[in-house]
């Protein structure tokens, strides 16, 4: 199997969060452990898995709403940012910032990049970079 990285996370409704997540981003829900609330689930959106788990203090774990700050930013990359991100407000995100065009200065053969790229906060607290890279 070759190496995944995909993040685990922290929220205080899981049963809200699998509902937010599929009308936010279509994410398929590949299983779930317990009810209401207290969930441990897997999902994927279009095939890029991640996961979710009730945000647990005695183990550590807590979301970005139960310290008011988030310290990942999870990047989303799609064919149609401005579809997703719209998509995802309709559903309950907060704009952070809206889709626009950056250049990326980088090292290697492509000295610059081009990206649409913009972000929401979904009800969770967790911050999503919404973006695809350009030609």
């Amino acid at each position: 199997m070759p190496t995944q990285i995909s993040p685990m996370l922290a929220v205080t409704d899981g049963s809200a969060a699998i509902a937010f997540y599929q009308a936010a981003f279509d994410a398929e829900l590949l299983w779930k452990l317990g009810e209401g609330a207290d969930i441990v689930a897997g999902l994927s959106i279009h095939g890029a898995p991640f996961f979710l788990a009730y945000h647990s203090p005695e183990y550590g774990t807590r979301g970005p709403s139960a310290v008011g700050f988030t310290t990942v930013r999870i990047e989303l990359f799609v064919d149609d940012p401005v579809a997703v991100q719209n998509k995802a407000l309709a559903a309950g995100a907060v704009e952070r910032s809206p889709i626009e065009e950056h250049e990326h200065p980088t090292t290697g053969p492509k000295p610059i990049r081009r990206m649409l790229q913009g972000a929401v906060v979904d009800p969770f607290g967790h911050m999503w970079l919404i973006g695809k890279f350009l030609a």
